[in-house]
């Protein structure tokens, strides 16, 4: 009986001592993911943005969205979005200073996406996950593909 007892509060502190997960929802990587595509040529996607609020969260889930439509394709969910990327990495690269001010801050990659359902941006999600210093966002967004390729014919980036 003495051992029985002494194998489970044995066994009891060990489980008790065992390290824990110290990191919450904003560290974990998640993919864009399409969710439909429109006859006007936008695509519905599923994308997530960590930030150091609820805006630059938001704001870097829809950078993340129009990323993935150029540069990666869109590999998760409905298979109505294109999944192969619009922008070969050896152009992405020789078009660095294009992309970069395209990417910037409040820069013009924001034309070119638009919340789902603006009520939606403008409340806390319950989607959304915070740790001390990075919250994420999940954001449903309209990327206008037709407009970005317009955009890259007009510019010459193939």
């Amino acid at each position: 009986m003495k051992k029985i007892f002494f194998c489970t509060f044995t066994l009891a502190l060990m489980v008790s001592c065992a390290n824990r997960n110290k990191y919450s929802g904003s560290y974990y990587d998640f993919e864009v993911r399409c969710l439909g595509s429109e006859l006007d040529g936008t695509v519905t996607l599923e994308s997530y943005g960590r930030g150091r609020n609820y805006l630059d969260a938001s704001t870097q889930a829809k950078k993340n969205a129009v990323s993935a439509v150029l540069f990666s394709g869109i590999k998760q969910g409905n298979s109505g979005c294109d999944r192969n990327p619009l922008i070969s990495e050896v152009t992405r690269k020789n078009n660095a200073e294009f992309f970069a001010t395209f990417f910037a801050d409040k820069g013009p990659f924001l034309d070119y996406v638009d919340v789902s359902d603006e009520r939606i941006d403008n409340k806390i999600s319950r989607e959304s996950k915070k740790s001390k210093n990075i919250q994420q966002r999940k954001v449903i967004v309209n990327v206008n593909v037709l407009k970005i390729k317009l955009l890259m014919k007009k510019n010459k980036i193939k």
